[in-house]
């Protein structure tokens, strides 16, 4: 096993020398085998060996567990970290399951320790039936190529990198290790429980598929490594493609992307688009997404609608507006907005970061999108400016009569949850003067009295316009 397990790495370009390498212990057979096969190599090559153990302080006998990989590492000479960790204070603070917070609360930990002994390889136990059962599960519930790739032999990881070196190898080879070398291990109880997925596909699925092939783990590991290299080919064209194609706003979790962009390429970049902006929104967070969150999106492209809403997990909305799709997370509604303007000139703030500049002006026409101007005697003070309210309209050059604002906002083809940042100019007998860059009012007549003419000017970001 030995000579199989040192073929398998250097067939994956593994060295050890000069490496500081960190193994991941329970105490069970297939990490203490691990431990004992690195302390082994230490005499073959020149490299630095440390553990880590934990008690996710979720059974009684944990502590005796971590109690045995302690005298262990004493008697073999191997430095080791202890670390403990609160499963159930995580879980209830983040409302995920225990195999969930485990593994997040493990991570983060060996994140923190590969910094602090800058390690090369975190090495981890899972061997060639644990490949097995990981691919059968996957075919059993998962859709995607991603899913069905199996435990990568080796991944990026904090300062280094994962490796799994027992993944050439069977569970009876590394039980045949241990006996050959004497050597005791605890027993996990809970792996014989058969109401979880994993320990029913061990102890019933896989043994049918290996008495039909004794090989079936080397089988399986190829076809890992073959899907995980497809996979991992789609995925750095589709983020090339995501750069190119993906607008993702600065401050907030939102993002944009064209249809017909998307529509442009093939299906499965298609879907790793989509995979990659949710991993982007949702970051560590992600929920349980399924099949048909997947194919409601694909069919969002091909839908040749105005408008459609998908409403995914966590309140992220997922909406086509006008052959462009939005990506945001729904949020309380902000409060409308409203100030009253007494008297001429004035600079007022608005809560877009934009600000309105009213002034007097001897000009009676602009053709700015983001200046309007008027004359006095066509309106009454005080003004207001505010966002919309429901069955606002306004008369406008070209239009027979008045017409509903939302309206206007339609078919100027503005997302609808950009409807309601969007600012208007009213005096004080409600007509409205101006939809800002959107609509510039027709006014009543009245007699001219003082030839002046009052201009409104809105500018953001350092005077930067409307006029595109």
């Amino acid at each position: 096993m030995e000579e199989k397990l040192l073929r398998f790495l250097c067939s994956h370009h593994v060295s050890l020398d000069r490496k500081n390498v960190m193994v991941a212990v329970s105490g069970g057979p297939d990490s203490v085998a691990l431990l004992h096969l690195f302390s082994k190599w230490r005499k073959l090559a020149d490299f630095s060996l440390y553990a880590v153990t934990f008690d996710h302080q979720l059974r009684p006998e944990a502590k005796e567990d971590v109690a045995y990989v302690e005298k262990l590492c004493s008697d073999w000479e191997i430095p080791l970290e202890i670390e403990r960790l609160n499963v159930r204070e995580f879980q209830k603070k983040y409302k995920v399951s225990t195999q969930v917070a485990a593994r997040k609360l493990r991570y983060e930990a060996f994140a923190e320790l590969m910094k602090k002994y800058d390690i090369d390889y975190l090495a981890l136990g899972h061997h060639g039936d644990d490949q097995i059962e990981t691919m059968v599960m996957a075919l059993m519930r998962t859709t995607n190529l991603a899913s069905l790739s199996g435990i990568p032999f080796r991944r990026p990881f904090a300062t280094g990198e994962i490796i799994r070196p027992l993944l050439a190898v069977t569970k009876a080879e590394i039980e045949q290790y241990l006996k050959r070398h004497d050597l005791t291990y605890r027993i996990d109880r809970s792996n014989e429980d058969v109401a979880y997925m994993r320990n029913f596909v061990r102890k019933f699925i896989v043994p049918k598929m290996k008495e039909k092939n004794q090989s079936l783990h080397v089988t399986v590991q190829r076809l890992a490594e073959t899907l995980q290299e497809d996979e991992s080919f789609l995925r750095s064209e589709a983020k090339r493609l995501f750069e190119r194609i993906v607008r993702c706003a600065k401050d907030e979790k939102k993002a944009t992307i064209e249809v017909a962009d998307l529509l442009a390429h093939p299906v499965p970049l298609q879907r790793r688009i989509y995979r990659l902006t949710l991993d982007y929104l949702y970051e560590t967070d992600i929920p349980q997404l399924t099949y048909a969150h997947e194919q409601s999106f694909l069919e969002l492209l091909r839908e040749d609608v105005a408008n459609k809403m998908l409403h995914f997990p966590n309140d992220l909305i997922i909406e086509t507006s006008y052959r462009t799709i939005h990506f945001y997370f729904k949020k309380e509604k902000d409060e409308p907005f409203f100030t009253s303007v007494e008297n001429i000139p004035a600079t007022i703030p608005l809560p877009d970061g934009g600000v309105m500049d009213i002034t007097y002006t001897d000009r009676d026409e602009s053709k700015l999108n983001n200046e309007y101007i008027c004359a006095l005697s066509q309106i009454d003070l005080p003004l207001t400016i505010r966002t919309r309210k429901p069955g606002d309209r306004m008369r406008y050059p070209g239009l027979n009569g008045s017409k509903k604002i939302k309206d206007i906002l339609i078919d100027e083809k503005i997302p609808r949850q950009k409807r309601d940042e969007i600012f208007l100019v009213e005096d004080a007998n409600g007509q409205i003067l101006w939809l800002v860059g959107i609509r510039k009012g027709l006014l009543h007549k009245r007699p001219d009295e003082t030839g002046l003419y009052v201009s409104f000017h809105y500018r953001k970001d350092k005077e930067e316009d409307m006029n595109a």
